[in-house]
């Protein structure tokens, strides 16, 4: 865990995060700080994060409006990485073909349904 001090409406808050992801947290108390300066005045600390975060969820909400986030599909995961021939190890495609011929068998036999005596 890594302690960061977030300077957000000219304040000071300190927040605890995962190491390796000071660098993300610091880009969204910036964020946070902008909506905060925009805001101004002499507000609570309490008004002044409300309003920010209002803003924040404003702009989320007509970012979705405009372009919803679409479902997960299968057309969006990753194709998984291409191997290379020389890579394979033939026992390995051996053993797979093996095992694809017992499944295979297995679904047939399932197929059929139970056996009458």
């Amino acid at each position: 865990m890594s302690n960061i001090s977030l300077p957000i409406g000219g304040r000071n808050f300190a927040v605890s995060c995962a190491d390796g992801e000071e660098d993300h947290i610091e880009m969204l108390g910036r964020m946070v700080d902008d909506r905060a300066r925009k805001i101004g005045g002499q507000q609570s600390e309490t008004r002044m994060l409300l309003f920010a975060a209002l803003m924040m969820a404003d702009e989320l909400h007509e970012a979705h409006r405009i372009a919803p986030v679409p479902d997960a599909t299968p057309a969006m995961v990753p194709a998984p990485a291409k191997i290379e021939s020389a890579e394979v190890d033939p026992a390995m495609v051996d053993r797979v073909n093996a095992l694809a011929e017992r499944i295979e068998k297995l679904a047939a036999a399932l197929e059929q349904g139970p056996v009458s005596a």
